[in-house]
């Protein structure tokens, strides 16, 4: 662990109050902590910058400041790509990473571009980034002769923060500075977010113990016009943020709109295991990192924050909240939270949540209690986890969970368990290993209020990864990635479900692209789900691989592909193989203007899907994929996106199934239909920022979904993917933000 810094080498002078322009002025930065010390960290080499780059970080009572300047690489483009909020494009930025416990719990992560566009996110003591979290925080950018320069101000009032005794608090902190054309990122600490342990190795820095309260009412205000039905509706309601001192924080929303001014991706799902979706709402963004209850495969977790609000228990539609609160906070060394959400009406679900966390030294210590109350299932549904945290060194890492869950179905109780196990060491600068293991039960059950693919499950995973940077000047190359794994998963009755072996290389290219592979290779195995409850498939042997390389940008266009194929791995022992391509693209008509495009194509000679009881069929699968979306940002507070998604998938050529009692796939003569189905979406978004955290918005959306019960071509399908109208609608939204 880097040890913090010192009161003489971070005095903390008056000086003037520093004005967020971007202009460095030396008497508003009177006293800052100077940073020159940037080192590469991509590639890794943590060899000392060649690229002049330094920072200022002073705590000022209205915030945490930071400012950059960045010389300018001659030679080098510096992109002035305009950018929305929270949009990954790879041009030049810096970025702030702060710890306000210092404690690697969890922090912040703030960027700006050189173009003054800006990203913000939370991250979890695991390394996890998410951008769906907005704040409230003050950047301003200047592009100068040779240089550019930006400043930053995090208010206190951001995130909680444990009580300190006396004047001084420790923070933690990163810093760096990415030159996108050349895909160059210098930091300090010379550390890299890649690696394990990142959190925890941030630069501890003591600073003056400033703290800020504040109240912020935020009312919208929504219209909505049926566009198919020929009705409208209109709706308010109120989002409420108080944060009365640093340990307090609360929450609280009544009749929140969930209105669609983010639209979900295009999904086609056959499987026995739900699609996840990411939450933008903000109440349920806004300081979640705390409910953070990861039981480490996929997405699981044990706040799935997309049920709220989700279908009614009666199937009449999305349910609608009447309100929910949430607060936080810190007494003494422990963390708290608290959280609860009430749906109106007879088939409406209240949901509440708690959660403790506490350090010990280098150990963390947390429970989280989840509770639904679902009365129109006669369901009530409790999960009671532990997690633990260890730290011995800042190379080693191990983290467990212990979960039980209790579900009452009209007084019958059911009960099982669920444990993970994670363990990463990082052995010297290039080598790594990671292992980990899972156990669900198969009466474990999170998904009232969480996320859990599936139970029934014991898991194993060993990994191992090297990085490479001492490449030769010559090389087109400036570092590789390998990581080479191996897993295994079996059900609680010990039916192997998955034996795979992974190898694959990572490869960012002198000239800012990149090149990806893997390969895979999985034994003989069951599938346990895919006749939902009616017995095992016994799957074949596969292997398969991907290739994706991604092009710098070259003047006005920058393209990518990728290629993925398979062979085996279903019921069939003649080998039927699969393939999918993607090509992407975007073109640059100005730095304030662009269109991206994605299209792709699969094609799978064995696509199996459930029909019933213990019937499966397999089919001659062609699928296309269309996705584009022009952006106009046209300006720092005002954006216009038109964005189209549409597919079309033809299953032909059925050849059913019946699985044996041992697994086996016999050829059946049930009568299997061949079908195609199509799927549109197209949203027009303007927004216009009328001040921090209030917007408006004006939205057009529109969209369908088609099955036909036969085969009408995967093409033809995609084609009339734009004549469907299921839904159409103008929304218009209004919300505004007062802070008291």
């Amino acid at each position: 662990m880097l040890a913090a810094l010192s009161s003489p080498a971070f005095a903390q002078a008056a000086g003037a109050q520093i004005k967020v322009d971007g202009v460095i002025d030396p008497a508003e930065w009177q006293g800052a902590q100077h940073v020159t010390d940037f080192k590469m960290v991509q590639p890794f080499t943590q060899a000392v910058s060649t690229q002049p780059t330094e920072a200022w970080i002073k705590a000022t009572p209205e915030g945490l400041a930071i400012a950059f300047r960045n010389k300018k690489v001659a030679g080098v483009e510096t992109p002035r790509q305009r950018s929305r909020r929270d949009q990954e494009v790879n041009i030049d930025r810096v970025n702030l990473m702060v710890d306000f416990d210092g404690d690697g719990h969890g922090g912040y992560s703030f960027t700006v571009s050189a173009s003054d566009g800006i990203e913000d996110a939370t991250m979890t003591s695991g390394g996890n980034f998410s951008s769906d979290w907005d704040g409230n925080w003050q950047h301003a950018v200047v592009d100068g002769d040779g240089e550019w320069t930006a400043e930053m101000l995090i208010p206190w009032y951001t995130a909680t923060m444990q009580k300190v005794r006396g004047d001084k608090r420790t923070i933690a902190v990163y810093l760096d500075r990415v030159i996108g054309s050349v895909n160059q990122r210098m930091a300090w600490p010379a550390i890299s977010f890649e690696r394990p342990q990142f959190l925890n190795q941030f630069q501890k820095i003591e600073i003056p113990a400033y703290s800020q309260s504040l109240l912020a009412i935020t009312p919208y205000v929504v219209g909505v016009q049926d566009l198919v039905n020929k009705n409208n509706a209109f709706n308010a309601g109120v989002d409420v943020f108080w944060k009365p001192s640093g340990q307090f924080q609360l929450t609280a929303t009544i009749n929140p709109d969930f209105g669609q001014v983010e639209s979900d991706s295009l999904v086609v799902n056959f499987s026995a295991e739900e699609t996840f979706f990411s939450d933008k709402r903000p109440f349920f963004t806004e300081n979640q990192g705390l409910f953070d209850f990861g039981l480490l495969l996929d997405n699981s977790q044990l706040l799935y924050t997309r049920r709220i609000g989700a279908g009614a228990d009666d199937g009449s539609g999305p349910a609608d909240i009447l309100g929910a609160i949430k607060f936080n906070g810190s007494i003494g060394g422990t963390q708290y939270g608290a959280f609860l959400a009430d749906e109106r009406g007879d088939a409406g679900r209240r949901f509440g949540a708690f959660r403790l966390q506490r350090s010990f030294g280098t150990q963390t210590l947390g429970a989280m209690l989840t509770s639904v109350d679902r009365p129109f299932l006669d369901r009530s549904a409790n999960v009671l986890g532990f997690d633990h945290r260890w730290q011995p060194d800042p190379s080693l890492t191990v983290a467990s969970t212990l979960v039980g869950s209790d579900i009452d179905v009209a007084g019958k109780h059911t009960r099982d368990f669920g444990f993970t196990t994670l363990a990463q060491k990082t052995l010297d600068k290039e080598w790594s290993v990671t292992g980990l293991l899972i156990h669900y039960g198969k009466d474990f059950e999170v998904n009232d209020a969480g996320y859990l693919g599936r139970n029934n499950l014991n898991y194993g995973q060993f990994k191992v990864d090297r990085r490479i940077t001492g490449l030769p000047e010559e090389s087109a190359y400036a570092s590789h990635n390998w990581q080479w794994r191996i897993d295994g998963s079996q059900n609680t009755d010990g039916r192997w479900l998955q034996r795979q072996f992974q190898m694959s290389r990572h490869s960012q290219r002198r000239d800012g692209g990149d090149f990806h592979w893997n390969l895979q290779a999985s034994a003989a195995a069951f599938d346990d789900r895919i006749t939902r409850g009616n017995g095992l498939m016994r799957t074949e042997p596969g292997f398969g691989g991907h290739i994706h390389r991604i092009l710098p940008r070259r003047g006005n266009w920058k393209v990518g592909a990728e290629l993925s194929a398979a062979v085996a791995g279903g019921v069939r022992g003649d080998t039927p193989r699969m393939w999918n391509t993607i090509v992407s693209a975007t073109y640059y008509f100005n730095d304030a203007l662009n269109l991206e495009f994605r299209a792709g194509h699969t094609s799978d000679q064995e696509f199996l899907v459930w029909q019933h009881d213990n019937l499966v069929s397999g089919f001659q699968m062609s699928r296309n994929d269309f996705n584009a979306s022009l952006n106009w940002n046209i300006g720092t507070r005002q954006e216009l996106r038109v964005k189209l998604e549409a597919l079309g998938l033809n299953a032909d050529n059925p050849k059913p199934w019946r699985i044996a009692a041992d697994g086996r796939a016999l050829a059946s003569n049930d009568l299997v239909q061949p079908f195609s189905l199509r799927n549109l979406g197209f949203q027009v978004r303007y927004r216009y920022e009328l001040a921090p955290l209030s917007d408006l918005y004006i939205v057009y959306g529109r969209g369908g979904f088609m099955y036909d019960g036969y085969a009408a071509g995967a093409f033809g399908q995609f084609g009339d993917a734009f004549s469907l109208r299921d839904d159409e609608q103008l929304l218009v939204k209004l919300s505004y933000r007062f802070e008291l």
